[in-house]
């Protein structure tokens, strides 16, 4: 089957997402499968997908000469579209780009990430698709329009991790694929992975404190993108306080005025071996972070940011319920009643006894069912026969005739 991946230009993540599923599949299929977004080029790059695989759409912003804007209240509102501007050229001009390139280049299946607006054009257009469901809470009518409208849903984590208040209907139409994988790169040792540390900083004290750090010495790790790390920034001195004699590495973004509460300050390619070796880690609940932390035994301190449908905050909690990791009130109690290295005995750190060839392995398996999905698309030329034949076994359902 050709396939569309349609990828919301909110950050990248989405584009992120289309490039793992597109990994799953040979070299030979990524061929058919076309990715549509409004990113631009330099928001991400692919590594699975070629250029001429990707159509990049028209913006979708609003604009002076609308006849109404795209939020206009209740009477003029649809209650199946979060968005929907009425005279906006641009959306004019990419709803034909998307419908023609879908008709020009045969597309058999779309896969929405994430547009209510989108789902309905191609419902209407007679377009299958497939409605990518991300964690929160997504009760509202436009979300519920999508889901009823797509021959299936698909949830890129773990159904443990499903909200609590997500109705029986949506759960029972959703295919859980776990965390997707990452492109795959080889985890260094522990002694390459303080090698690299040695590099990011220039400063004798701390290099004699990596040196004794595999007695003596915990390193903290606090990872941030670029959507709000001023909030786990504000934590940075509470966290020096509690952690006076640890390494504290942060990743990503940092504000000047506390640069002094943390050793490190650095952006790098790749987090996987500060989450490998790290003995705490701090950090949001974006998907494609936790889908990197999840099969890891560091403990994990979580920081939701606020976004819309509590997306972080029900991840987060989902977590904490699992005792897969803790609030951050939850840490300071902790730390209140101990002192540092019972905290961090309390918190199970032993970076020596875990198993990281076994966590690799415990991780190709949680994907399974996403390679799985991908199979099953490349074994199907038909959707009605991949629809009637596959994906309604695994959902246990039938519609009504």
């Amino acid at each position: 089957m050709r396939i569309g991946y349609y990828a919301h230009h909110h950050g990248s993540g989405h584009c992120r997402q289309a490039d793992k599923l597109a990994a799953l599949l040979s070299i030979e299929l990524r061929s058919q499968m076309t990715v549509f977004t409004s990113l631009p080029a330099d928001g991400y790059r692919f590594s699975s997908i070629n250029d001429e695989h990707i159509v990049r759409l028209d913006a979708e912003d609003e604009r002076p000469d609308d006849v109404l804007a795209g939020r206009a209240g209740e009477y003029w509102q649809p209650s199946c579209l979060h968005y929907s501007p009425v005279g906006n050229k641009d959306i004019q001009r990419r709803s034909w780009q998307l419908l023609d390139a879908i008709y020009q280049r045969q597309i058999n299946l779309m896969i929405i990430d994430v547009s209510a607006e989108v789902a309905m054009l191609c419902r209407t257009a007679s377009v299958p698709y497939l409605y990518v469901r991300l964690a929160g809470e997504r009760d509202d009518a436009p979300h519920l329009n999508a889901f009823a409208g797509a021959l299936g849903l698909l949830a890129p984590y773990p159904k443990a991790l499903e909200a609590a208040a997500t109705p029986d209907w949506v759960r029972r139409k959703t295919l859980y694929l776990d965390f997707l994988p990452s492109k795959a790169q080889g985890l260094p040792s522990f002694c390459e992975f303080m090698d690299e540390l040695m590099t990011l900083t220039n400063d004798d004290a701390i290099h004699k404190q990596l040196v004794a750090s595999v007695d003596k010495s915990s390193i903290v790790t606090v990872i941030k993108g670029y959507g709000g790390h001023e909030a786990i920034d504000a934590k940075l001195p509470k966290l020096r306080q509690i952690l006076p004699d640890a390494i504290i590495v942060s990743l990503g973004p940092i504000n000047d005025e506390v640069r002094h509460c943390v050793d490190i300050a650095a952006h790098v390619d790749d987090v996987t071996p500060f989450i490998a070796y790290s003995h705490l880690l701090l950090m949001a609940c974006g998907l494609n972070a936790i889908a990197q932390a999840y099969d890891y035994a560091t403990p994990l301190i979580v920081l939701p940011d606020v976004r819309p449908h509590r997306e972080q905050e029900v991840m987060a909690e989902a977590l904490i319920e699992q005792g897969r990791a803790l609030s951050w009130p939850q840490f300071i109690a902790k730390a209140s009643s101990m002192d540092t290295q019972n905290l961090l005995s309390s918190l199970s750190i032993n970076n020596k006894s875990i198993d990281y060839e076994q966590t690799a392995l415990t991780g190709k398996q949680a994907n399974l069912a996403a390679q799985r999905f991908m199979n099953s698309i490349a074994d199907y030329t038909s959707v009605k026969a991949w629809f009637a034949e596959w994906l309604l076994p695994q959902l246990d359902l039938k519609p009504k005739k």
